[in-house]
């Protein structure tokens, strides 16, 4: 068992808090040691309450889902004996009604452009095994129930 920790503030400060027009900006503080400036979605809540270049939480969420696909996909090649380069990801999350009618990020779709080094190179099919094999064990994965699509580039 692992167990995983970020501690979360906000304040309110001067601000009145029951006329809703409160700022979202907020902190999360990882146990590494980094501070990250987080905010609600400027297009779930408008700014000047919502802090547009802070991370909100939605995007964080795709992050960590293409982090972990990144991460797991990067072990399992080396494994395998493949030497990677780079890997690059642009992912995407949708957010909308679920079948349950509630709002949710439903799907993310990671986008890896990967480049391989030395002689020994993936083909089309052994790269989607890896990716496969990557989502399949990936932690983020296996701990959401949004849709996940993987479209190597």
């Amino acid at each position: 068992m692992h167990t995983y920790e970020a501690t979360i503030s906000w304040s309110r400060g001067e601000q009145p808090f029951s006329d809703n027009r409160y700022s979202r900006g907020h902190r999360w503080s990882f146990d590494g040691g980094i501070d990250v400036p987080a905010s609600s979605s400027p297009s779930v809540v408008p700014e000047p309450m919502s802090v547009a270049k802070a991370v909100d939480p939605e995007e964080a969420f795709v992050a960590a889902v293409s982090s972990c696909h990144m991460l797991t996909f990067l072990w399992i090649a080396g494994k395998q004996g493949f030497i990677v380069d780079s890997y690059d990801d642009h992912a995407l999350g949708v957010m909308k009604k679920n079948a349950e009618g509630r709002i949710a990020v439903t799907r993310v779709t990671l986008r890896p452009r990967i480049v391989f080094a030395g002689e020994r190179q993936p083909g089309a099919e052994e790269l989607d095994r890896l990716h496969h094999q990557a989502h399949e064990e990936c932690f983020i994965a296996n701990s959401v129930k949004s849709e996940i699509v993987v479209e190597p580039a």
